[in-house]
């Protein structure tokens, strides 16, 4: 079967989304908490740079007013996902579960780009 979207995401809760949190937010917690090693979390600040920098940010993911989730379009960003093979490597070392959630149904989708949609929760 081929899946439009894929989602990397957590077990734990998103405080402002109530939903699974995404890969890069569980990243960010392990280093803000001071469980990553300075060379782990140095690995994962260039990941996320790039992808700052090559990945559009949607405005409604930017404090607006309805709490939204992202997820990749399958069939546009497989490079994306090589990208991000070692920062599930990190997630792994950290013994911290994540799941890949490939769906063709995600919501309403408010944003839409080549390579995302953010969808409400």
């Amino acid at each position: 079967m081929n899946f439009k979207y894929v989602r990397i995401q957590g077990r734990e809760l998103s405080y402002v989304t109530k939903q699974p949190k995404g890969i890069f937010a569980m990243c960010w917690r392990k280093i803000y908490d001071g469980v990553m090693e300075e060379a782990d979390a140095e690995l994962f600040k260039s990941i996320n740079a790039w992808f700052e920098d090559n990945l559009p940010i949607p405005d409604v993911c930017q404090g607006g007013d309805q709490p939204v989730i992202t997820y990749f379009k399958v069939e546009n960003t497989a490079h994306m996902l090589e990208k991000l093979e070692p920062v599930m490597g990190l997630l792994n070392k950290y013994n911290h579960p994540y799941d890949m959630v490939y769906t063709n149904f995600v919501g309403e989708i408010v944003y839409e780009d080549e390579y995302q949609v953010a969808v409400k929760v």
